[in-house]
This record gives structure tokens, sequence and C-alpha cells, in this order.
């Protein structure tokens, strides 16, 4: 009879590619998950592991296995599925990664709904870049994951994961506050973004809602925030620059949505930001809307195995209600 936990351990393996990378994720030592998938090995009576280099890989009797192996689990997460479906009381723990925008914007109010509705239910939220927690809740490290795509960057599907739309979200150029912006005077540095290249020698506002194409080419001169390098929001930002006709002249690149807010607010940069970093609060910098109104999209995935979990459920169905309850800022 073949055990089961080993089995999770080289489907672990076949995900995560090595003895240490399984370790790691599994708080198990290198030299005890060796022992275990040797002791499969035996159990199964053929190779498993064939040594490549300083690492090792599967041998097709192993891939074989790997598929069944796969099933057993799925098999076991619907089983515990379905007892808990027939409890009254949602349960348990649900392990959520989500980025940093959805974390502002939705998890708080989803947390409040569970907490009133399902006291017996705990919730860990992690943040993860989306295809870090796509990767992690296909390998069982989380249940459910919050994600994003950008226009024409759809992320690769899994056949072992499902996907369910969460929210539109609206990205805008953001631009340093007019002195008239309902936060007050501007920060120190901030100042009105003009640009003065008109064949008259006068200068043309550059905040303006109705003019999208002007107003990203006026910030064609302007330093630029941006998220790293190989980012699908990065590759995505700097194509619609290149369509606008310029390069952005990037200096400064994080992730930290909250860092781009503060630079644009205190005109050190321009960026572009999706609705969602406000929360459904009066936004504290200019926003513009762009050349056809783009929006990325948020939508939440987990194992195919783990939908009808009665908790996954229940988590889902608050962040759809913390989703809507999310108002989307008018430009300004």
């Amino acid at each position: 009879m073949l055990d089961v936990r080993r089995l999770r351990l080289l489907v672990e393996l076949s995900q995560r590619g090595t003895l240490a990378a399984v370790a790691e994720a599994l708080a198990y030592s290198p030299s005890s998950v060796s022992q275990q998938l040797s002791q499969l090995e035996r159990e199964a009576g053929v190779p498993l592991l064939v040594q490549v280099g300083r690492r090792v890989q599967l041998t097709p009797q192993a891939e074989l296995l790997v598929g069944h192996a796969r099933a057993v689990l799925d098999r076991l997460e619907e089983a515990e599925a379905d007892v808990a479906r027939s409890l009254t009381d949602v349960g348990g723990t649900v392990r959520i990664a989500v980025f940093q925008s959805a974390a502002h914007a939705m998890v708080p109010q989803t947390l409040t709904l569970l907490r009133a509705e399902h006291p017996s239910l705990r919730v860990e939220v992690t943040e993860r870049e989306p295809d870090a927690g796509l990767f992690e809740v296909a390998a069982r490290d989380f249940d459910l994951v919050i994600a994003e795509q950008y226009p024409a960057h759809t992320r690769a599907h899994r056949d072992d994961l499902d996907r369910v739309h969460l929210a539109a979200d609206a990205i805008r150029l953001a631009l340093p506050p007019h002195p008239s912006h309902p936060s007050g005077a501007p920060s120190p540095g901030t100042r009105e973004v003009t640009r003065s290249d008109a064949s008259d020698g006068s200068s043309e506002r550059f905040a303006r809602p109705h003019e999208p194409r002007a107003a990203l080419a006026a910030a064609s001169g302007m330093p630029w925030v941006l998220e790293p390098k190989g980012t699908a929001s990065r590759d995505w930002a700097e194509q619609l620059c290149r369509e606008a006709g310029f390069e952005p002249d990037v200096r400064f690149e994080t992730a930290d949505l909250m860092a781009h807010i503060r630079l644009i607010r205190t005109g050190n940069a321009v960026g572009l930001l999706p609705d969602l970093v406000w929360a459904g609060e009066a936004p504290s910098v200019a926003l513009v809307d762009l050349p056809g109104h783009p929006q990325r999209e948020v939508f939440t995935s987990t194992r195919l195995a783990a939908a009808a979990r009665p908790a996954v459920v229940a988590c889902r169905d608050a962040l759809t209600r913390a989703a809507a309850a999310t108002a989307t800022p008018a430009a300004r």
C-alpha cells in the first residue's frame, strides 16, 4: 500500500524541483524528505528518482505515479469539503494569498464580514505577488489567491485551478494634486505640471480628464515611478507609454503602491495607479483617465478540489461583497 504522505512529497518534488525546496515548504529536513521518498520507492517497487548532477529527476514511473497521487490528494480534499458541508457551522482555517492593493482595499472589510457571520472561521492572509500566489495555491500552501492581470497580459491558466472574476479595476494616470484638490494645499515640492512645447510657445494644462491622450503625452518629460522590471504592471505601463510615443523616464522602482502615492503626491513623480489603492476613500493625487479606459481584472483562484469547501465559498462570498462596497473614485 502506497503511503499518502509520501505520495504528497513526490507531488511536491514534481512542482518545486528540488529536495531542498520541498523540505523548506513543508518544514522538513532535506535528509528526511530523501528518506521518505526512498521508502516510497520501496513501496512502489520501481525507481522513482535518478541523480542528474546535483539534482534529482523523476523517472517516467514517478511521473505516472504523480498523476495518480494528484487525483488521490484531490479526492481527499473533496471528501473533507463534503464532511464540512454536512456541518451547520463554517469553521477551520483558510489561508489566503493576496497582492498589495487588494489587501489594502478588500481584505479588512472581508475579515469584518467573516468575523460577524462565521466566528469559528480562522482566516490567515499573506501578501504574495500573483504568480507566486497562484503557484502556492496549486502546491497547497494556500487555499485561495486573490490575483490580478493587466490588459493583454493574461496570466497562465492551470488545469488544477479555477478562476472566478472578482472586480474590474480602472487604471489612471496619477499626477501631483492641484492646489484646489480636496486634500488642501499641495505638499512642498508639488506643482501644477504643464508642457510648453506648443508651437506658439504657450503652456497647456497637463491634467485634463477629458484629454487623456494629451495628458499622457504631456507626462513624457516627467520623472516616473513604476513597479519593478519583469512585473506584469511594468510591462503593461511601458507598452502604454510607447504606444503614446515615448519611453518613460523611470527614476523610482518599487512594488509598494503606497510609496507611489507619496512620490506622486509630493510632486516628485507621475505614475499609473489602479483605483483599488484608494479603498473607496478620496484620492490624494490628481487622476486622469487613460486612452481606452484600461482596467485590470482582479480574480480569485483555488484548487478545483477545494472550490466547494464551505470555508472557501464563505471567503469568496465576503470578498465579492467587499469588492462591491469599494467605491470607484472618479478621475480628478
